[in-house]
C-alpha cells in the first residue's frame, strides 16, 4: 500500500495542462518555473501539487504587496469625486455663480479706476457748485452727496460684467434647471 502523500507528489501535469489549469500561457508556466514558483520535475512535467501551492502563496503574496501599495477603488473613487467637483465648478461658472479669479481681476480693476477717476473728478464738479456757499452746512451736504454717489457707484454688483468678460457663460433660467 503507498502513502497518500507520496501519490500526491507524483502527480505530474504537462506544461499545457498546468497553463489550462493555471489559465495562463504556456509561457508564462516557464517563466514561473524559471522564478521557482512552479516545480519542475523534468523538462515539459511539473510536479501538480507542489506546484500548485507554491503557485496559491505567490498569488497571495502578489496581491498582499500591491494592497499595501494602491488600493484601486479608492483611487477610483477619488478620481471620480474629483471630475464630480470640476463638473459642479463649470456649471456654477456657466451660471455666473463662480468667477475666474482672472474675470474678478479685470472687473475689479476697471471698478478700481472708475472710482479713482470719479474722485479726482470731485473737485472739478464740486468746486463751481460750493463758490457762493457761505454756510458750512449746505458745503458738506454737497460733498457728502457727491460721495454717496461716487460710493454707490463702487458698490453696485453687476454680475453681467464678468459674463462679458469670457464666453464660459450663458444665461440659465432657474425654472428649467429645476426641472432636470
Amino acid at each position: 500500500m503507498r502513502n497518500e502523500d507520496s501519490d500526491r507528489s507524483e502527480v505530474f501535469f504537462t506544461t499545457k495542462q498546468m497553463a489550462d489549469t493555471l489559465r495562463v500561457t504556456t509561457r508564462r508556466v516557464q517563466q514561473l518555473a524559471e522564478e521557482g514558483v512552479l516545480v519542475r520535475a523534468q523538462r515539459g512535467k511539473y510536479l501538480a501539487i507542489e506546484s500548485m501551492q507554491k503557485y496559491i502563496q505567490y498569488i497571495q503574496e502578489r496581491e498582499q504587496s500591491t494592497e499595501s501599495d494602491v488600493d484601486y477603488y479608492h483611487e477610483k473613487a477619488l478620481h471620480e469625486k474629483a471630475k464630480r467637483e470640476k463638473t459642479e465648478m463649470q456649471v456654477a461658472i456657466m451660471k455666473g455663480e463662480l468667477h475666474r479669479s482672472e474675470d474678478v481681476a479685470a472687473v475689479m480693476g476697471d471698478m478700481v479706476a472708475s472710482f479713482r477717476s470719479r474722485c479726482l473728478a470731485m473737485p472739478t464738479k464740486i468746486a463751481p457748485q460750493l463758490l457762493n456757499r457761505k454756510e458750512i452746512a449746505e458745503v458738506q451736504e454737497l460733498l457728502t452727496d457727491e460721495i454717496h454717489q461716487v460710493l454707490g457707484e463702487l458698490s453696485e454688483y453687476d454680475a453681467k460684467a464678468f459674463h462679458t468678460r469670457s464666453n464660459e457663460y450663458f444665461e440659465v433660467d432657474e425654472d428649467e434647471s429645476d426641472r432636470e
